[in-house]
């Protein structure tokens, strides 16, 4: 028994150490497995980085977190700002600066503008729009001190336009859009490289195929594989061709 722990202390340790030699990234809305953000951990920390990895549901984070190596899980809900302000922190404290941060976590209000209150309004704008600014403002100061780093967001169509049913996800996704576009401009020019990434499409995901579009092909569908892939492209990109809008749809 002494054994067992002692070789499960070894291993946690050794988990736990892994991040000193890899670059640090710090994901939001990290869902279930085969999901966007699950995706987006996997490549990444496959990939040289230690993610961080954020998200409301613990049990599933936890899951995540002995399933793949290089990753780190840190429950929170972003629209809950104090906490998420705590959590960032805590980040910072246990693992150091950040090189890329990931903001994937949504939320979508859905339903008629009559029905619907400025409170589901401003419950958006936390999740998609403030925890942005809020994650941004922690992690841009080392960033700035190296010249260097990347900061991504993850949009869809709705930051394009309104549309029937969406109206309160939609205004928040194109401030969103907006926040990071200024960003952008304010802060490339000191070696920080800010990138929208519109998702025009469907992602195949457990919970949005079943519910959205149970009868459609494959090829109908965004696969999360792919987008992490996409993702982790334009954070490579040389600073003399950077992106700021990215969009990916299915052939």
């Amino acid at each position: 028994m002494n054994l067992q722990k002692s070789k499960r202390g070894i291993k946690n340790w050794i988990k736990g150490s892994s991040h000193m030699n890899k670059k640090l990234c710090i994901l939001t809305g990290v869902g279930p497995e085969t999901g966007t953000g699950a995706e987006i951990a996997r490549y990444f920390s496959e990939n040289g980085y230690h993610v961080a990895m954020i998200a409301r549901t613990d049990e599933n984070l936890k899951y995540l977190e002995r399933k793949y190596n290089n990753t780190s899980a840190y429950p929170c809900d972003v629209g809950k700002i104090e906490d998420f302000q705590k959590t960032i922190n805590k980040i910072l404290t246990d693992l150091g600066p950040a090189n890329v941060v990931i903001h994937n976590a949504p939320l979508g209000t859905r339903g008629p503008i009559l029905d619907l209150s400025y409170e589901d309004l401003e419950k958006n704008f936390r999740v998609n729009t403030t925890a942005l600014l809020i994650l941004s403002q922690a992690t841009l100061p080392k960033m700035l001190e190296r010249k260097s780093g990347t900061i991504i967001v993850t949009g869809n169509t709705a930051a394009e336009r309104g549309k029937d049913g969406w109206g309160f996800f939609a205004a928040s996704k194109s401030a969103q859009k907006i926040l990071a576009e200024s960003m952008a401009r304010e802060f490339g020019p000191q070696g920080i490289h800010v990138a929208y990434i519109i998702i025009d499409a469907l992602i195949d995901t457990p919970r949005t195929r079943p519910r959205l579009a149970p009868n459609k092909p494959d090829r109908f569908f965004a696969s999360p594989k792919n987008i992490a892939k996409e993702i982790f492209n334009v954070v490579k990109q040389d600073k003399s061709t950077w992106s700021f809008r990215v969009e990916l749809r299915p052939y």
